[in-house]
């Protein structure tokens, strides 16, 4: 039977313009990135959902082969909900082989609420066709909604759903080392400027955990977060970071997010970056929507080329049969 939630969480749910989704490595690890999921809300099936593009195939791969993932509904900023708690989702993915017509119409129809009406024409109809045609929709099964009363996860949780698991065990560090690999400065720098902050982790039932976390400095170990005590589980484990900001209409976007090692001691939380990424878009929403047009373009042509969109389909299709 689905599981069912409050009125309060359902508005987050439905009127959240950027969240952040979580999903699982083969190390054992996270990795955290800010989506937009347009108030894709199935309640009476106790589901939520995303969109992803074809052109980015690590993330579909992944999906299809670990579907165990969060969301994290922790923004407020420049959508429709008011409430103020953090709503965190844990579920399982379901990647469709297609997405079905009534599905495209609903995301279309969501996409304007929440983005605006897209530019016509024939130059805007080809630029932005890969972008709008080589995406699918993404159901996430509800297993499990925790809330807490503010954005911080301040406060006593309320529970839906499965009953929470034990904390996990610390991991075994990994062969090359904990400590940053990247340069921590920087890294740190950037994420401070920018309003949402998170971290994520593989919890005790396999589940990934997102956090609310602030970044008050950096020093040899890495970043030093600020979060709200026993929201992290002692000991050291691989951990996803992002950090990200963006506009109305999530134009002006903005973001830096890792893979690396989180260690908590004594209460305090450090997590040291192994890889580094981001990206910042300019706030004029038709820049950002040609920039995105047009990098969609490029990648799916690509990956035409070089058999990847027809091993993603074979994929899709072993995993729908």
């Amino acid at each position: 039977m689905p599981i069912t939630w409050s009125d309060d969480v359902q508005s987050v749910f439905a009127g959240d313009l950027v969240a952040a989704a979580a999903y699982l490595t083969p190390a054992g690890g996270a990795i955290v990135i800010p989506v937009s999921p347009i108030g894709l809300v199935d309640r009476a099936a106790g589901s939520v959902a995303m969109t992803t593009s074809l052109a980015f195939p690590a993330k579909l791969r992944r999906l299809l082969q670990e579907p165990r993932v969060a969301m994290a509904y922790h923004t407020r900023e420049h959508g429709f909900a008011t409430d103020p708690r953090l709503v965190l989702a844990q579920g399982t993915a379901v990647v469709p082989e297609e997405p079905s017509p009534e599905q495209l119409a609903r995301v279309n129809e969501q996409a304007g609420k929440f983005f605006g009406e897209l530019p016509t024409g024939r130059f805007w109809n080809w630029a932005l066709r890969e972008y709008l045609e080589y995406r699918l929709i993404v159901d996430i099964s509800l297993s499990r909604v925790v809330t807490w009363p503010d954005a911080a996860a301040k406060g006593t949780p309320e529970l839906f759903g499965a009953a929470l698991p034990e904390a996990p065990a610390p991991q075994e560090p990994p062969a090359k080392g904990t400590g940053p690999r990247v340069d921590t400065a920087k890294f740190a720098r950037r994420a401070r400027r920018m309003a949402h902050q998170t971290i994520a982790y593989r919890g005790g039932d396999g589940y990934p955990v997102i956090a609310p976390v602030r970044v008050t400095g950096h020093s040899e170990r890495g970043l030093h977060l600020d979060v709200t005590p026993g929201l992290l589980p002692p000991g050291g484990r691989r951990a996803g970071f992002a950090a990200h900001a963006f506009r109305p209409q999530a134009a002006g976007v903005s973001n830096r997010i890792g893979t690396g090692w989180l260690e908590v001691t004594d209460g305090a939380a450090v997590w040291a970056p192994h890889t580094a990424g981001g990206f910042s878009s300019p706030p004029s929403k038709t820049f950002h929507l040609l920039g995105n047009g047009l990098l969609s373009k490029h990648l799916i042509r690509k990956l035409r080329r070089d058999g990847t969109l027809d091993e993603l389909a074979r994929l899709r299709a072993g995993v729908a049969s």
